[in-house]
């Protein structure tokens, strides 16, 4: 990693896949050992089952609220301030229970790449 100033454009958000918008803030290429993105999921929806291989994630709660599920655990209710740790593997989702954006960070190490990404959502059942 080199000394930088990064200036993420909020603009730059996008759609995906697993139900939710995405902002990068520091990829992979600034900061091989950590990716940062924000995180908006709407009101009533719920993220796709999924896992990330090699590389652990969390989740810190910027506003709004929801339920992680994660593992086996059983489903928690979080809300701004609130951190999510979610080791290499372990299954994810997260639903937005509130009737405002549920918006968080999403720190990856190291950092996040497409190819790490598994949607598990029909092997769940659900």
């Amino acid at each position: 990693m080199n000394p930088a100033i990064i200036h993420p454009n909020l603009a730059n958000e996008y759609w995906t896949e697993e139900l939710c918008y995405i902002v990068e803030l520091s990829d992979s290429a600034t900061d091989p050992d950590l990716s940062i993105a924000q995180a908006r999921v709407e009101p009533g929806v719920t993220t796709r089952w999924h896992r990330l291989h090699d590389t652990a994630e969390r989740y810190y709660i910027l506003q709004g609220s929801g339920r992680v599920e994660i593992g086996d655990q059983q489903p928690e209710d979080v809300s701004a301030g609130d951190v999510v740790l979610i080791p290499a593997m372990c299954p994810q989702r997260i639903a937005n229970t509130g009737s405002t954006d549920l918006i968080f960070l999403a720190l990856c190490t190291p950092a996040f790449k497409d190819t790490v990404y598994e949607d598990i959502e029909d092997r769940r059942g659900v």
